[in-house]
């Protein structure tokens, strides 16, 4: 019988360390990982993807940097991409990787950017990931902007599709508890990356998290080596 296994962060911090340190690509994996998702998603709509648009919350943490390459790997497929930092400090490479490719920075004030999300075609949420302090809310700008895209993500009809990069954000990866919902993305699509992480299994953050897909970046033998935090019988992710 299939189960699906979550994991605590820390566990899956550990699992990757062996492969990190040996130099292994795995944010350029989950990169091309979520980029393929966003392509997928954004097809499914019949769109073309140059005449699509991808608004990119950028934090400054790993899964930041996912997304950045991810918007590098969509706008060298001419996908119209916007990014919105989030944070002072960002994933520098992947922002210059991003920017080269022919993304596009995007500063307008936080009531501006509800707006552009909502004409979006996509929205990313790549702002916070499972390095998250034991209370995962969103703060300052960051909250601000997701507390005043939120609504209109709830209203909407059909698009923008809403993609969270590993969790989404303001949800604890461990435990699910979600300690202030009204600045949380419901997402369409979450793409984690190595296992699943235990909180998106878990409510209340389940019902923030969406299809839950789950690729392999090279982890799954060191994580079979390890207890999960939750098993659920007969379920299963995409992958």
């Amino acid at each position: 019988m299939n189960a699906l296994r979550g994991y605590s962060a820390q566990q899956v911090r550990d699992a990757e360390a062996p492969h990190l340190a040996a130099g292994e690509p795995l944010m350029a994996r989950a990169a091309a990982a979520l980029a393929a998702v966003c392509e997928e998603l954004l097809t499914d709509q019949g769109l073309r993807l140059a005449h699509s648009r991808v608004l990119m919350l950028i934090g400054g943490g790993n899964n930041g940097g996912d997304a950045l390459f991810a918007a590098a790997h969509l706008a060298k497929a001419r996908v119209t991409v916007e990014l919105v930092r989030t944070s002072s400090r960002v994933h520098e490479e992947g922002l210059a990787a991003a920017l080269a490719a022919g993304s596009a920075m995007i500063t307008d004030a936080p009531a501006k950017l509800a707006a552009r999300a909502k004409s979006a075609d996509l929205i990313v949420d790549g702002i916070l990931g499972t390095g998250t302090s034991p209370d995962p809310r969103l703060r300052g700008d960051a909250r601000e902007l997701v507390a005043a895209i939120a609504p209109m993500v709830e209203e909407r009809s059909g698009s923008p599709a809403v993609v969270a990069v590993d969790i989404p954000s303001g949800i604890h990866p461990d435990t699910g508890a979600v300690p202030d919902p009204a600045a949380v993305l419901h997402a369409d699509v979450t793409v984690t990356f190595g296992g699943a992480k235990a909180g998106l299994l878990l409510e209340p953050a389940r019902g923030f998290v969406g299809e839950l897909r789950v690729h392999e970046i090279g982890l799954a033998a060191d994580l079979e080596k390890l207890t999960p935090l939750v098993v659920i019988p007969g379920a299963s992710s995409t992958e």
